[in-house]
């Protein structure tokens, strides 16, 4: 367990979370939702639409007025921010020169704007990272450019703010929509961790987290920090589309954690939080329930999912009830 991919995070403008376009200046020559898409900027040679050449990104026409294209979203679910990536893939000589990025919460179209990313310089075809140090809670972004161009992807990391107060009903633990979160993963080469946490079913293999094929000894694991402090009643792990590569067996471990611990040491220690599921064989595009109803009372806020040597899991539900 020596090397692993940190995530702790969440994408707030993922679609999958209801965030959308809310309103912009221009798209002529990319659609603005395309800007917030989940998958990786692609290029595609020799492709054009009736405007010009395909890009997969949002990109406006070149200004010949004043002023500078913007375009705002709208969250799905209000959240903080702490990373703000900018991405201009495959932008090369049709990148904006700088954006800025404001931020607001509003249950309505009075918008009072507050800056949190002042106007910083863009390079083409890279991907701009910027730490956000504040504790706001908000529900629409305004991504400002300058003056015109193109952006390929606008991720915006942080953590949702999901009110489970007086919440006694059982729930999904482990949904990314009730604010569970991915905190590490021991390898995502062909399919992301967050994935398995995504709402509804997965639609083909991409949508599943998927590992390299292990050469060596060793497993892989995923840890997540479910929505709340809960008690765990069942476990639904699905393989769907996972055929020829799905795990040969899988266990879940579980630990409630208090203390602000650093995430290297969370991950040493979840090898020894105590069991919920036992080294438990897996079948090929398939879903497994299981009940944890008479064996498991403890107070759960993190899970280790193992799976035996690797592979893929299309989506992992864990549905208990909020203490």
């Amino acid at each position: 367990m020596n090397k692993y991919k940190i995530k702790n995070y969440i994408n707030l403008a993922s679609p999958l979370l209801g965030s959308k376009i809310y309103k912009l200046s221009d798209q002529f020559f990319g659609n603005a939702s395309r800007l917030i898409k989940d998958e990786s900027p692609i290029f595609k040679e020799g492709v054009y639409d009736k405007n010009g050449k395909w890009m997969d990104g949002w990109e406006t026409r070149r200004k010949r007025d004043e002023g500078n294209d913007y375009v705002i979203l709208k969250l799905g679910i209000p959240g903080k921010i702490s990373e703000i990536q900018i991405d201009t893939a495959f932008f090369n000589g049709n990148q904006p020169e700088y954006a800025s990025i404001d931020v607001c919460f509003s249950n309505n179209s009075n918008f009072k704007w507050k800056k949190i990313l002042s106007k910083k310089k863009l390079k083409p075809s890279s991907l701009h990272k910027f730490k956000i140090n504040n504790n706001i809670i908000i529900n629409y972004v305004r991504l400002n450019i300058f003056p015109d161009g193109g952006v390929a992807r606008l991720r915006l990391l942080g953590d949702l703010i999901v009110d489970h107060k007086n919440n006694r009903k059982k729930i999904d633990l482990s949904s990314v929509l009730n604010g569970a979160k991915i905190v590490a993963c021991s390898d995502e080469h062909f399919g992301v961790a967050q994935n398995i946490i995504s709402p509804g079913k997965s639609i083909n293999m991409g949508n599943g987290w998927e590992t390299k094929r292990r050469r060596g000894k060793g497993y892989d694991w995923v840890v997540i920090k479910l929505a709340d402090i809960g008690v765990i009643e069942d476990i639904n792990i699905q393989t769907h589309y996972f055929k020829g590569n799905y795990p040969a067996y899988f266990t879940i471990q579980g630990a409630m954690i208090t203390s602000k611990s650093k995430i290297p040491k969370l991950i040493k220690d979840s090898e020894k939080w105590h069991s919920l599921i036992s080294k438990t064989k897996l079948k090929s595009h398939n879903e497994l329930k299981i009940s944890l109803l008479k064996t498991q009372s403890k107070k759960i806020n993190y899970i280790k999912l193992s799976i035996f040597p690797d592979g893929g899991i299309s989506r992992l539900r864990v549905y208990g009830k909020i203490l």
